[in-house]
């Protein structure tokens, strides 16, 4: 054991205290690893074996990313002999523009040349799990002692290595791995270059400088590319901590840079998962238990076996796959077989069972407290009035254009698998687990993915088609029908919400309570930012059969639509006007304020609109950053159509504000598209939904006009994939009760009767 001295333990206490702040919970499924800094944040004591510090790694990890003569200065970058600086990115692109954005700060910090820059993905290899994501969300901004700082980090390591943690989500890659990652290791990478430089030349270090690429010494007016220093560079250990820039030195972050990732995807080239190619492979699809958690009773697949191109078809106990000469083939054959699956109890589940499970959960099984404040009781004892309301929400699917895919070729004890997933770490561990052999012998080639939204977090498809192929003896394109995709998802979970706020003489709420079912992540997201002194976030657990999974935003989906939808019966309660109402319980936070003065300036809210035409507006905080949301409803029709957002966000900075505009767009439209239709349903257990006619999207020729505004703070840099969804669904629902009366507190909004206004 290694005791820590009171200085330290002071710090680590201060470090805990600000995770703690912050609302972060350690568990296991967002990378708490608790065990692994269990001493450090809590006792007061680091176990050797676990909390190792890292060193310098590069040797370690270069024969995993160098060819020829490339330099590896730090994990994340490297230098070839003709100059070419290449950022080693640890993130899945998936549409959200990530390598653009990482390799922006790595260069912005290195002064590398980004017009001459390259990008790979990090490997799927435990040494390249992503530690720096793991301590950003745990530690944050807590001042860590230099002398505790690697200790830090190999306990991270340590951990992210035994979770397979190189996870695209959440909204972390630019606030947690840009910001703890990229810009220090292009920092650090420069610090080293110019060490090496000064070496070489025999000058001061301080007289030299960094400019794209390229080192100088401006009194003996000497230059040279960083090709010339690498060598002796990957032979200096990188400074931990180096110095970084002030923002109103950057260069490249907070500029319009072009998404590297989209010239391919225009000109046809980019590879996708589905377009992977093997020789000799052939095609799989398959048909899984239509309720979840049984199996496979009896099989006739004599028909099917018998269908031009069909190779066979086997019971794989919970689903059973066809294998033949090309997709069409697979799925025709497919649904000429004949199948029997056991029976369950669950055969009898419907939604409204499910509803009415959560509600028996609220009333009388144990809540466990989120988050408590004041005295809830007190307030409502003296209160001049109460004021409750309980809302729900769906199932929701993730609906990806590219359908779940996955290649695989097992021979030998060995696997290659090519796909699109964002977690490559995580499934090449799954697939070894699957297949019974070593991870060391599985190959994860990860490509580009049509959609992502949390469903490709989950490796069940890759080892379905690893599965496959080691039962074939052959390499296997494994391709799901739209069918299989939509009935085989693991959702977002449907939530029940009870809302109860004590109300002074003015109908401004003295207290807050909160009561709902499943507690996912974040756990911030129940939260509420309003000056409401006295508060109670509660919630119980009421599982089902039902497979659940991250999708867009996750928790703060649905608690977005609780919370604000609340505040905005509240302010008509108030007789107050909802944007006048959330002002006056954001006195104290300018932030917000600001961010939603923004939106309905914007929005030029208060305007007179054309008849059957209203405003709603809703404002969220979530990954760090802020967004309000002013919509325009139209409802002259008899059904809302939804004609224009106004969105402004403040995430402390845009690294790339095309970037992040075009992710606000596209959090808002999938937002949107769930508001309006987003429902998956249960009837005898099983998921009713099978396409695109029943689980409907928002299309181009009925989707919004939209405009965004960046607010710049001096905030730390938030996250921009999932904080433009929470604001939609209530300002959409909000706007229709201003248009027409009614109260929508149940999603989607297809569901409701717009008959005549009560």
């Amino acid at each position: 054991m290694s005791t820590l001295s009171k200085t330290e333990k002071k710090a680590a206490k201060k470090a805990k205290r600000a995770n703690e702040s912050r609302g972060r919970k350690w568990t296991r499924r967002s990378f708490m690893g608790a065990g692994a800094v269990a001493g450090l944040a809590a006792s007061g004591a680091l176990v050797l074996g676990i909390a190792i510090r890292p060193g310098d790694r590069t040797d370690a990890l270069a024969g995993m990313v160098t060819d020829g003569n490339e330099q590896l200065l730090t994990t994340w970058v490297k230098v070839a002999p003709d100059n070419t600086v290449t950022a080693i990115i640890p993130h899945s692109e998936m549409g959200q523009g990530v390598h653009t954005a990482l390799s922006a700060m790595l260069a912005e910090e290195m002064e590398a040349d980004w017009d001459k820059m390259e990008i790979m993905e990090a490997p799927a290899e435990k040494d390249f799990a992503n530690f720096e994501l793991g301590r950003e969300f745990m530690l944050g901004e807590a001042n860590i002692p230099n002398i505790l700082f690697d200790t830090v980090n190999g306990a991270m390591l340590a951990a992210a290595k035994s979770m397979n943690l190189q996870i695209t989500g959440g909204s972390t890659s630019v606030r947690f791995t840009g910001v703890g990652a990229m810009l220090t290791a292009g920092a650090a990478a420069k610090e080293i270059l110019l060490k090496a430089a000064a070496q070489q030349w025999d000058v001061p270090l301080s007289e030299l400088r960094a400019e794209k690429s390229y080192i100088y010494h401006d009194k003996s007016n000497q230059s040279a590319p960083f090709a010339e220093f690498a060598e002796t560079a990957a032979t200096i250990k990188p400074n931990l901590r180096p110095a970084l820039k002030n923002r109103n030195e950057y260069k490249l972050i907070g500029q319009s840079l072009p998404r590297v990732d989209i010239p391919a995807k225009v000109d046809g080239s980019a590879v996708f998962g589905i377009d992977a190619q093997v020789e000799g492979m052939k095609y799989a699809t398959v048909m899984a238990a239509p309720v979840h958690g049984q199996s496979v009773a009896t099989l006739d697949a004599a028909d099917a076996k018998t269908m031009p191109g069909v190779i066979d078809v086997y019971n794989m106990k919970d689903y059973v796959a066809v294998i033949a000469d090309g997709y069409w083939q697979a799925k025709q054959a497919l649904a000429m077989i004949d199948v029997m699956w056991t029976e369950a109890e669950t055969d009898k589940v419907d939604q409204a069972s499910i509803f009415a499970q959560y509600a028996k959960a609220l009333d009388t099984g144990k809540k466990k407290a989120m988050h408590k404040a004041g005295n809830v009781s007190k307030a409502e004892a003296s209160a001049a009035s109460v004021y409750e309301a309980e809302y729900q929400v769906p199932y929701l699917a993730h609906a990806c254009m590219e359908p779940i895919n996955a290649t695989a070729w097992v021979r030998d004890r060995k696997c290659d698998t090519w796909t699109g997933t964002q977690n490559p770490l995580g499934t090449k561990m799954t697939t070894a687990a699957a297949l019974g052999i070593d991870a060391d012998n599985v190959t994860v080639h990860n490509h580009f993915m049509g959609g992502g939204f949390g469903r490709r977090a989950t490796p069940d498809y890759t080892d379905q088609a690893a599965l496959i192929s080691a039962k074939a003896g052959m390499p296997i394109k494994l391709i799901w029908s739209r069918e299989e995709s939509m009935q085989q998802d693991h959702y977002r979970p449907s939530v029940l919400g009870r809302f109860k706020a004590a109300l002074d003489e003015e109908g401004m709420p003295l207290s807050w309570e909160s009561n709902f079912v499943h507690k996912m992540d974040p756990p911030e997201a129940s939260h509420i930012f309003y000056d409401i002194p006295n508060q109670s976030i509660q919630y119980a657990e009421s599982p089902t059969h039902v497979r659940l999974g991250p999708w867009r935003s996750v928790d703060h989906t649905q608690h977005g639509f609780f919370t604000e939808s609340f505040i905005d019966e509240l302010a008509v309660n108030a007789n107050m006007d909802g944007y006048q109402f959330r002002r006056k319980l954001l006195q104290n936070k300018p932030r917000h304020l600001k961010v939603l003065d923004t939106a309905a300036k914007m929005a030029g809210w208060g305007k007179e609109l054309p008849a059957g035409q209203a405003q709603g507006i809703s404002i969220t905080d979530s990954f760090m950053t802020i967004v309000a949301e002013v919509v325009t409803v139209d409802m002259s029709s008899g059904e809302p159509r939804v004609t224009h957002v106004a969105c402004a966000a403040d995430a402390g900075m845009a690294v790339n504000p095309d970037g992040f505009k075009a992710q606000m767009e596209s959090g808002i439209i999938y937002g949107l598209t769930a508001a309006l239709y987003g429902e998956i349903s249960i009837s005898d257990g099983a998921v009713e939904q099978s396409n695109f006619h029943d689980y409907e999207m928002v299309r181009m020729d009925n989707a919004p006009a939209i405009d965004i505004e960046i607010i710049t703070s001096d905030a730390r840099i938030g996250g921009a994939g999932e904080p433009g969804t929470p604001p939609i669904s209530p300002a959409v629902t909000n706007a229709i009760f201003k248009a027409t009366g009614k109260r929508i507190r149940n999603l989607p909004i297809k569901n409701m009767d717009f008959g005549a206004a009560s």
